[in-house]
């Protein structure tokens, strides 16, 4: 971009009109406490539209000072933004030549000579009367009708060197032509008219229409054979336990409802109905109402059947162990152990690998725990008087 001064000769000051300046004013309220600077673009361009189509540096200052920002912020914004006008233009009109490849190709080189031989030789010069002044722009949107030209807020389309030294001719006499293509087509159409959609059938309701009938032709003639029809999906099975889980309720005293419902003691049986025996059993409708809650998912560890380790009410003399000094229980632990009917390292040294299935079951998320801090090892050198290095018999701290 070429370099953008101010114009060397400059009006010794700018007022807003008593309209603009309440427009002004509202716009700026439009902004909020601290952001009225936005408002800088809408002002200078009110002040061009009043100043006869170009910016002075004086309106640069009044903008500034009602805006409360530097001058120089304001300069920067005029300077750069190419709308704005820095030079007096043409009274009459501005034409602003849009010089970007589409026009380019479609001959805005034309054009600008149009401008040179009737306006001025160099742009941004005043033409003799002071009426006309012209300058080359980037894209002015309108690529599909180029060339074109901008004259302040509207576009002229479809230019050739006539039509365009015409339309010049317009401005001067005051009956400017009216805006848009100057060849007479809508919008950006295709010129000579549209060359698609226009079998009288696709409006007048007589059927389909020729291309309409190709096309589906074209396509019957791709489509893909159908794919064959999905196999039918096998009805879902009743989800199952593991057989050893019925083992269990047999060993808790729940056999008979079992036989009731015409099972063997060691068959499969659906988890929802292991769940209902379960909640019957624990609200003391059928025997072994005592029995812990046991998770269905995993009522058996290996191919051991969980057995029930013995358990005691409360601790004998009414002493219980410590179990915390077995390694891996804390206080909550052993209080859980505790409600459950544990309470001394005997009971746990005698386990078997059922009585762990069971009790690991018991205790839910406790799998595979036992084995791996060695408990069973650990109970009988407990039970037997062993205490840890440095404990004295005491729980450790921590």
């Amino acid at each position: 971009m070429a370099v953008r001064r101010l114009d060397p000769e400059q009006p010794p000051r700018f007022d807003f009109t008593p309209e603009n300046a309440a427009w002004a004013h509202a716009t700026i309220a439009n902004y909020p406490p601290g952001k009225q600077a936005s408002a800088v673009i809408p002002l200078l361009w009110r002040a061009q539209e009043q100043n006869g189509g170009w910016t002075s540096e004086p309106a640069m200052r009044v903008i500034a000072d009602m805006l409360g920002m530097a001058y120089i912020r304001v300069y920067e914004i005029a300077t750069f933004y190419t709308m704005f006008q820095l030079s007096p233009v043409g009274k009459v009109a501005h034409v602003q030549v849009c010089g970007t490849t589409p026009c380019m190709l479609r001959g805005s080189g034309a054009l600008i000579e149009v401008c040179k031989r009737r306006i001025a030789e160099h742009p941004h010069e005043l033409s003799a009367d002071g009426k006309f002044s012209w300058e080359e722009v980037e894209c002015l949107g309108s690529c599909a009708n180029a060339p074109m030209v901008e004259i302040w807020s509207d576009t002229y389309e479809d230019l050739t060197a006539d039509s365009f030294s015409a339309l010049l001719d317009g401005f001067a006499k005051g009956v400017p032509p009216k805006p848009g293509s100057q060849t007479g087509r809508t919008a950006s159409c295709p010129a000579g008219g549209p060359t698609t959609l226009t079998d009288p059938t696709l409006y007048d309701g007589s059927g389909v229409g020729a291309w309409q009938k190709r096309f589906i032709e074209a396509a019957a003639a791709l489509a893909p054979a159908p794919p064959a029809p999905p196999l039918a999906a096998a009805a879902p099975k009743p989800p199952q336990i593991n057989p050893g889980a019925a083992a269990l309720i047999a060993n808790s005293g729940l056999v008979p409802e079992l036989e009731a419902r015409g099972r063997a003691g060691g068959a499969a049986m659906p988890v929802k109905e292991l769940e209902a025996l379960k909640a019957q059993a624990k609200a003391g409708l059928l025997p072994g109402a005592q029995m812990p809650p046991i998770a269905a998912e995993s009522q058996v560890s290996g191919d051991v059947v969980p057995e029930k380790p013995t358990l005691l009410a409360a601790p004998r003399d009414g002493k219980a162990d410590e179990l915390g000094l077995i390694w891996g229980v804390a206080d909550k632990l052993e209080a859980k152990m505790n409600a459950l009917g544990v309470w001394h390292f005997d009971q746990i040294a005698a386990w078997t690998p059922a009585h762990v299935a069971w009790f690991e079951d018991a205790m839910e998320g406790f799998k595979g725990r036992i084995a791996r801090d060695k408990w069973i090892e650990q109970c009988k050198k407990l039970a037997g008087g062993w205490r840890p290095q440095g404990t004295v018999g005491e729980r450790p701290k921590g």
